[in-house]
């Protein structure tokens, strides 16, 4: 007959929650083995309070409109030595947009008085709101501290330019902006 043998099974701090370390207390040799436990998922999920699910909310936003600004800012790059107003005109007849709206007949005047040096001043500008965007998000799901302090400053520093433009033309798409960022902005302070 095969003598009993007894294993203590227990999972370290830091190790991922399907792996367990099995040693023979009545062994002479100083080893042990990992196994994989199995088990339900439900013993092992953390529970998750209702502020984090908020702030992972903020970060995937912020994270979002850091992958749209990065996108922008190459398509703004890929003008570059091209004629800006042409481009405009060709992607209206392409969406089938009428050339007499307003809006576009507005974007087409713009867009003929950019030059090649304030493309590549908008491309940077989009690029370094992109950066700050991505960081935040990235933090904010990493649920690093200075990350919900970074995203406090840097919303809350732009909130400002955001009143002042609401200022000089007030819109509802502007104030839902700044009551979101202002929301964002108290959020984070409290839950810190």
């Amino acid at each position: 007959m095969n003598p009993v043998r007894r294993e203590t099974v227990f999972a370290s701090p830091g190790w991922p929650p399907f792996l367990a370390q099995v040693q023979d207390p009545g062994s002479h040799l100083a080893c042990s083995c990992y196994i994989a436990v199995q088990c339900s998922r439900s013993e092992f999920r953390m529970p998750v309070r209702s502020a984090d699910k908020w702030i992972v909310l903020i970060g995937i936003f912020k994270l979002v409109k850091g992958v749209l600004l990065l996108a922008a800012g190459i398509g703004v790059l890929e003008l570059l030595h091209k004629n800006v107003a042409k481009v405009v005109q060709h992607w209206t007849e392409v969406l089938r947009v009428d050339p007499d709206n307003r809006y576009i007949h507005r974007l087409i005047v713009r867009a003929t008085g950019i030059n090649d040096r304030r493309l590549l001043e908008i491309s940077a500008g989009t690029f370094v709101y992109a950066g700050l965007f991505l960081t935040e998000g990235a933090g904010l799901l990493a649920d690093k501290r200075w990350a919900q302090y970074f995203t406090i400053i840097v919303t809350a520093s732009f909130l400002p330019l955001e009143v002042y433009e609401f200022m000089r033309r007030a819109t509802a798409e502007k104030a839902i902006v700044i009551v979101l960022n202002v929301a964002t902005v108290i959020y984070l302070g409290v839950s810190r």
